[in-house]
């Protein structure tokens, strides 16, 4: 039985075989490797409905680089408060980026919404990110244009004039609804097709399709967010009260 850590080619075949819906004990069999082994590397890297074997190659990689280079805990190193455990919080933190790259994030800008989103803040400065990141100003600022493009986060200033980056409440609104916005502007382009094709066409009946499905699935979003949008606001009393019931 081979020993040593999974190989690329091994996590694209464990890859292939949830996509044809196997189980762990199979797809171990067929890499003659331990269940417990296929097991642990799904459960870490997404669970069997996200498990990208790329993504899942590239952060072993770097959970690896990361114990050959450990994190400083000198001042460098972020401080946990309320007595987090420091691994916990970087093996959650690497989750979430990752969740975040496979819903179509950029690395860079899924790394720096990572922070701000679990940060107890909410909000970072430049040079915050570049030590917490341990990249360069150039790479932060690339990331946040594009976050600012997606309406993820906002810049303020603080009390010592200093430009912050903001991940609040409301910001997940109003991403939300920029999406809305976005799938109204296919619908609309997708219904323009119509006149030009002809309207008794094949080809735009399917645009007319289109555009229908796009303005009702739009319609439901925006109306789902308006009515969620308090729950951004709940307190942490409130937070659990909403998710007991």
């Amino acid at each position: 039985m081979p020993g040593g850590r999974l190989t690329q080619q091994e996590r694209q075949q464990i890859s292939l075989g949830l996509a044809d819906g196997l189980a762990y004990a199979e797809i171990a069999r067929r890499l003659d490797r331990p269940t417990s082994t296929v097991t642990r590397e799904v459960m870490r890297n997404g669970g069997p409905t996200a498990y990208r074997a790329e993504l899942a190659h590239r952060a072993t990689e770097h959970r690896a680089q990361r114990r050959r280079h450990p994190t400083p805990h000198g001042p460098d190193a972020p401080p946990q408060a309320h007595g987090r455990d420091p691994e916990a919080v970087r093996a959650y933190e690497e989750t979430f980026t990752t969740v975040l790259i496979q819903s179509g994030t950029p690395k860079m800008s899924a790394r720096v919404l990572t922070c701000l989103c679990t940060s107890d803040t909410g909000s970072l400065t430049a040079a915050e990110l570049v030590q917490r990141l341990h990249v360069s100003p150039a790479s932060v600022s690339k990331a946040i244009a594009f976050l600012e493009s997606q309406d993820l986060v906002r810049r303020e200033r603080d009390d010592r004039r200093r430009e912050r980056y903001v991940v609040d409440d409301d910001v997940w609104y109003q991403s939300m609804m920029a999406s809305v916005r976005g799938t109204a502007h296919l619908a609309e382009t997708a219904r323009r097709g119509v006149s030009v094709l002809g309207p008794d066409t094949p080809a735009a009946t399917r645009l007319e399709n289109i555009a229908r499905f796009v303005d009702h699935v739009s319609e439901s979003i925006a109306r789902a967010a308006d009515e969620a949008r308090d729950l951004l606001h709940a307190q942490p009393e409130q937070a659990r009260d909403a998710s007991a019931r």
